[in-house]
């Protein structure tokens, strides 16, 4: 059997939203034969400086060694700016971007469609299959 390839991944979340990114955490954790390493900023280990410049650098230096960046489109209206920023890290560093659909909606932001490499709906079999198939 081949070795398992362990993916390296940062989730983009909002702590005061955190079920989408827990209930994507459980996905992986739970699905036979994946592997991952998780770079997200969770609530509970958040960054210790809380200026905008201080936010910033931990987000950067968190997405730095990971492989592949999700996106949770659900958050954009009130985390843009936020969502932007690793955005645009993301690109800058040549990260695959993975966007997600929020559930039961056809629309998503149009920065997010720029910039992901691909755009899946919201249940595990779509968002393990592109990490699967991008990272």
């Amino acid at each position: 059997m081949p070795e398992l390839k362990t993916r390296r991944l940062f989730i983009s979340h909002a702590w005061s939203y955190s079920t989408h990114y827990n209930t994507i955490v459980k996905w992986f954790n739970e699905e036979p034969n994946f592997s991952w390493i998780n770079y997200s900023v969770p609530s509970d280990d958040g960054c210790s400086e809380k200026t905008k410049s201080g936010l910033k650098t931990c987000l950067t230096n968190q997405m730095r060694p990971a492989q592949g960046i999700i996106i949770l489109a659900g958050m954009y209206a009130a985390h843009s700016d936020w969502i932007d920023y690793e955005i645009d890290e993301a690109v800058r560093m040549g990260k695959t971007i993975i966007g997600v659909r929020p559930w039961g909606q056809e629309r998503m932001p149009v920065k997010i469609q720029e910039a992901a490499h691909t755009i899946v709906s919201w249940n595990s079999a779509s968002i393990i299959s592109a990490v699967r198939a991008w990272i």
